[in-house]
């Protein structure tokens, strides 16, 4: 899609197709195929040597932090390889040998770039030196680390306002290079700090904060095998956190269950074969689901309403279904609960959740007798306009039987990114926080902005109403990351300056404000050095603890700073000698900075030194089953309400998905090798009674279009694909269907845009 933007750019690339083959879906994930796999893709980025040599650094306490996931890694870890299939994958996109330098922006322009697709961008390698793009010009050009520092600090001194600056933040960055850019971006003014929790997890931040009282979940990798019962719901771990399936096999073979509730039934959650053990190389795997739960697209609350109603029904009867003591002690609103559980009906609960009343109590009586239960969940739960509440539906569960703050129980929101979590925890943050402002203020002797900051749809929206005109991403792939493509094109094309701050090329480099400049990083895995001495960082897994990472391998140019290094020099150039801070100084010490750190974040004492071989946990009051902080002491039930969509004749209700050949935004091949998808992405899959009712055939080309508030939106050229999907619903892949989804339709509260339930109509088309 071509639009008239000042330069002549294309959102999608290439919408044509490839030479579309599928097969049936795969029966279990991972094993001698998933080897085979990550070695190739390794293989053929790095080279072999190289491949074998960086891999077994990954995730190793003496190594690198694995650049993909948050999944933590185990206290003993593997000599044959601690990686998935997909870290593989990421750790190659970013130590690829290819290069992106002078001769190849000499080569491509701009326009001629974005006619690329996501995934051939992503496959033209790494970044090798700072690069500028000009107001009128469609070919970036080199510039001089201190002349791009420069452009960028006097930008930011000509804004009339701090708050016409916007900060993004991706997961990727290290807990230094967060902490460093939060406190850059208090001291410059503003608290407009969108990061990539807004439009994924904050649902969860919010509904576990309001009812447990910290937005992070609350088990670790330890309680795993203890557990008596696992539910993942709205997740689909083999191929979104692959070494997620190690722990949920220590679960089976402790007699645990698991419970699987999606309205795809994915190949990771019905059988692993654990490539690092006999049976999953030679043998049959380990089946995990027990009992898998096809739930329609949005409707997890009238699911978990009526296992709870079932399991009401039992407590009444007598049996000790509910922990009494617990719910007395440490919660309130229980009754409340109970009460509004009378108000629905089993029958209307079954039909919206698309769930029978058998399979359903067969749930009921699984738990009826477990106290040991941990709930998983991901995107599948948070990107809704419900979202909140379908994460406090879960906790509902778990304090009903008393699953929170013992071993083998609790909640687990698995975090996308690797360091999105440790973020937050250092102070990437829209929303104030006086203690936060206050220990700043103590420590480094100015007044943080007490004014609550943009998250990202707001963000989006201050740069497309021009309120809003430099915005600098440390990490990410904004655009392509970000709802409604063709709004957030335009409101990056308003901007009077655009920065990032990345390892490789991707799409938001082609859409820019007036002047673009791209600063280029060191990957996780390259070795960051002061003086000729290596350096390491620190990040936080999905479970809350802090751990050390440090990178070995040549860096790709030795035209790279390190993150921190780069933050240090915005803030130089910004502020020069008017600061009582010496940025450069925390820019190359790091012992300094985490010195510093320690004095202001809570739980961080001692934090160099504690980071060591296996790193500490952060303090959770959850997991400790403290709730003396939240309002009466205790923990919340809560009452949610049914989701509404307003559908009309012949809608349908559209889920965006990963491909098992991507992470994130970044597309490593064009295989579904788990959906049975091959050499293409622009699919959608349907299920085949839509298909009739519809007139349509297999691998007939459709339209996607959305209307919200009479403004239609329209995603070109998806294949149909018959698949086992709930009826009335569809599922097909991101980025490429996120110009569907409108940037002012978000979650009540989180403002997470609504990515897994989009209103969609598909258009019949007659294309050869």
């Amino acid at each position: 899609m071509s639009l008239p933007f000042k330069r002549k750019i294309s959102l999608t690339g290439n919408i044509g197709f490839s030479q579309l083959k599928t097969s049936s879906p795969s029966e279990y994930a991972a094993g001698i195929p998933g080897v085979w796999a990550a070695l190739d893709h390794a293989r053929k980025e790095m080279g072999l040597i190289r491949s074998i040599q960086t891999l077994s650094k990954m995730n190793q306490k003496d190594g690198f932090d694995c650049p993909g996931c948050a999944w933590p890694d185990p206290d003993h870890r593997s000599k044959l390889g601690e990686y998935c299939e997909n870290g593989a994958k990421a750790l190659a996109e970013e130590a690829t040998s290819k290069k992106v330098d002078a001769a190849f922006f000499d080569q491509y322009s701009v326009e001629e770039l974005s006619n690329w697709t996501d995934f051939e961008i992503g496959k033209s390698g790494r970044l090798t030196q700072p690069f500028i793009l000009r107001p009128g010009k469609v070919h970036y050009e080199p510039i001089h680390w201190e002349e791009a520092f420069n452009e960028i600090g006097v930008q930011l001194k000509q804004l009339p306002h701090p708050d016409e600056a916007i900060f993004y933040t991706s997961g990727r960055s290290s807990n230094e290079a967060a902490f460093l850019y939060g406190l850059f971006i208090r001291a410059f003014g503003t608290n407009n700090m969108p990061d990539c929790s807004n439009m994924c997890h904050e649902s969860s931040g919010v509904g576990l904060k309001e009812t447990l009282g910290i937005g992070k979940g609350s088990v670790t990798l330890e309680d795993f095998p203890e557990a008596e019962v696992i539910i993942v719901i709205g997740q689909n771990p083999g191929t979104n956190h692959p070494r997620m399936l190690s722990a949920l096999e220590k679960c089976k073979n402790q007699g645990g269950k698991i419970i699987t509730i999606n309205p795809l039934e994915e190949a990771g959650l019905l059988k692993f074969k654990n490539p690092q053990e006999w049976n999953g190389l030679i043998g049959s795997g380990t089946k995990l689901t027990d009992l898998f739960l096809q739930v329609k697209i949005n409707q997890d609350v009238a699911l978990l309403k009526a296992i709870m109603k079932g399991l009401k029904k039992l407590h009444m009867e007598g049996k000790a279904v509910f922990d009494e003591n617990f719910i007395q002690d440490y919660t309130s609103g229980f009754q409340g609960l109970m009460d509004d559980l009378d108000q629905y009906d089993i029958g209307d609960l079954l039909e919206c959740c698309g769930v029978s009343g058998e399979k359903v109590e067969e749930a009921v009586q699984m738990l009826s007798n477990k106290s040991r239960i941990i709930i998983c969940w991901a995107m599948g739960l948070t990107q809704h306009k419900n979202g909140v509440e379908n994460v406090k539906e879960c906790v509902n569960l778990l304090l009903l039987k008393g699953s929170i703050g013992k071993k083998g129980a609790g909640t687990c929101p698995v975090r996308g990114h690797s360091n999105v979590q440790g973020d937050r925890t250092v102070g990437i943050m829209h929303h104030v926080s006086p203690s936060l402002n206050q220990s700043l203020k103590k420590v480094f002797g100015f007044d943080p902005p007490e004014k609550e900051g943009l998250d990202t749809v707001k963000a989006i929206q201050a740069m497309h109403e021009k309120k809003a005109k430099v915005f600098i991403a440390l990490g990410g792939n904004f655009l392509s990351a970000s709802p409604d493509t063709v709004y957030t094109a335009q409101a990056l094309e308003n901007c009077e300056l655009t920065v990032s701050i990345s390892t490789k090329l991707n799409r938001s480099h082609l859409v820019t404000g007036k002047t673009a400049i791209i600063l280029p990083a060191l990957a996780r895995s390259e070795a960051d050095k002061e003086n000729g001495q290596l350096r390491y960082v620190t990040v936080e897994n999905s479970m809350g603890k802090v751990h050390r990472s440090q990178g070995k391998f040549e860096p790709a140019s030795k035209n790279l700073l390190s993150e921190p290094e780069i933050v240090a020099g915005i803030a130089s150039a910004f502020f020069g000698n008017n600061s009582p801070i010496n940025w450069h100084q925390f820019g190359s010490d790091y012992d300094l900075l985490r010195a510093k750190m320690e004095e202001v974040l809570d739980g961080f004492e001692d934090y160099s030194k504690r980071s060591e071989n296996l790193g500490f946990y952060l303090p959770n009051n959850s997991r400790e089953g403290d709730f003396s902080k939240l309002p009466g002491g205790k923990a919340s039930f809560s009452i949610c309400s049914l989701p509404e969509h307003k559908m009309e004749k012949d809608d349908l209700l559209l889920m965006t998905i990963r491909s098992h050949d991507q992470f994130n935004t970044t597309i490593y091949g064009l295989d579904d090798r788990y959906r049975g998808i091959f050499n293409e992405r622009r699919v959608v899959f349907m299920n085949q009674n839509d298909m009739d009712d519809r007139g349509l055939k297999n691998q007939e080309i459709v339209d996607l279009v959305s209307s919200y508030e009479g403004q239609e939106r329209l995603a070109q050229n998806f294949k149909v694909i018959p698949y086992k999907i709930p009826q009335g619903n569809l599922a097909a892949y991101f980025p490429e269907t996120n110009i569907l989804v409108p940037v002012n339709h978000f979650a009540d509260k989180s403002q997470t845009p609504i990515s897994k339930s989009i209103i969609v109509k598909v258009r019949k088309l007659n294309r050869g």
